[in-house]
């Protein structure tokens, strides 16, 4: 039963349905998963073909107004040292990943209103005179006005993760917005032209194998740019806290099957998932990852930048980490992807 349906998958995984997938996600036997892994890899290397996109992430202000029921930068946590760089330091750090040869800048941060839409678009309008960098934007849900002002002014991608497809558990852990906001931000996204992605959580409390197929299917519908699957990590100064973390092996199912069922979507492997397991960004990219996204911020802010506790490589250099992720993807007979690794869905491009 497993062999036809991992078959079906891999031939034709995006017309898979939500019973054929909650099977998937059940699978234990090591035999099916490594079959899984392997037909993962094999759409990812005809969709996607053996590049490894880097991209450098540079967290610059660690306010935010939300109190996510799990989050370390969350308002009422009183445990963390608050910070916001500068341009100038913002732009130091973009001439870095620059430097190291990285074609992207993902600028992310809490919802921190000081960061207005016009001085967010004075960052950007330096940094496209300055730097041939694609920009990316993490920085929650704005408004339709400021995603216009800052798609003109130059950002080429936002990553808006929705966590979750159930409205109800999405609610619970988020008081401050709902899942339709998030999904209205998405469409107001992919209406001004940015490379959108997105992306859910797995092993929220609550949360259900139904629930995590049905992130799929919503991942598929929304035809997204990049899509990214990351364990539940709760930091232990939230009210989530003593809640146990995600499962790895869960979150690869899903990078896998993530990768069969949206074909030629950009993949990460998340710093949470290799937190949590040291040959976590080498297996993601084997199962159908094939983007990982180095940390550029500079110290002291990158320790204090804790969404949770013990990040992997918190005291890393760029230029260490660079090394590093050069030499794991070599030796995985795959290659750095050399300049700004764009949509694959909109270019029509795939290794057929």
């Amino acid at each position: 039963m497993s062999k036809a349906l991992i078959a079906k998958a891999e031939a034709q995984g995006n017309h898979l349905e939500l019973g054929e997938l909650i099977s998937l996600l059940n699978l234990t036997d090591q035999e099916a998963l490594d079959e899984l892994w392997q037909a993962a890899d094999r759409v990812r290397a005809k969709e996607v073909g053996e590049d490894v996109w880097l991209r450098g992430l540079l967290e610059f202000s660690n306010f935010c107004h939300c109190q996510c029921e799990y989050c370390g930068i969350r308002a009422d946590n009183r445990s963390i040292t608050r910070y916001r760089m500068t341009e100038d330091e913002i732009l130091a750090a973009a001439r870095e990943i620059s430097a190291a040869g990285i074609g992207t800048i993902v600028l992310q941060s809490g919802e921190d209103a000081w960061w207005t839409g016009d001085r967010v678009a004075r960052l950007i309008s330096r940094l496209k005179i300055e730097h041939d960098l694609a920009i990316t934007l993490s920085l929650g849900d704005r408004t339709k006005d400021e995603l216009l002002l800052w798609r003109s002014a130059g950002a080429d991608r936002y990553l808006l993760r929705f966590e979750t497809s159930n409205s109800a558990l999405y609610a619970k852990f988020h008081p401050d917005s709902t899942l339709a906001t998030r999904l209205n931000t998405l469409a107001e996204l992919k209406s001004l032209g940015y490379d959108v992605g997105s992306g859910c959580l797995v092993g929220l409390p609550g949360q259900t194998t139904r629930d995590l197929a049905l992130d799929l299917l919503l991942g598929r519908d929304l035809e997204l740019d990049m899509f990214g699957v990351g364990p539940f990590i709760p930091h232990p100064d939230t009210p989530l806290g003593g809640c146990p973390q995600g499962s790895t092996e869960m979150t690869y199912k899903m990078v896998a099957l993530a990768r069969l069922v949206m074909r030629n979507v950009h993949i990460p492997v998340t710093t949470a998932l290799a937190t949590l397991d040291a040959d976590g960004r080498e297996k993601g990219w084997q199962r159908g990852a094939n983007v990982v996204m180095p940390n550029a911020t500079p110290p002291p802010y990158r320790q204090q930048y804790e969404l949770y506790k013990n990040k992997r490589c918190i005291d890393d250099t760029l230029k260490h980490c660079r090394g590093c992720l050069g030499g794991r993807i070599a030796r995985i007979g795959r290659q750095v992807g050399q300049g700004q690794g764009g949509s694959l869905r909109k270019a029509g491009r795939t290794n057929e």
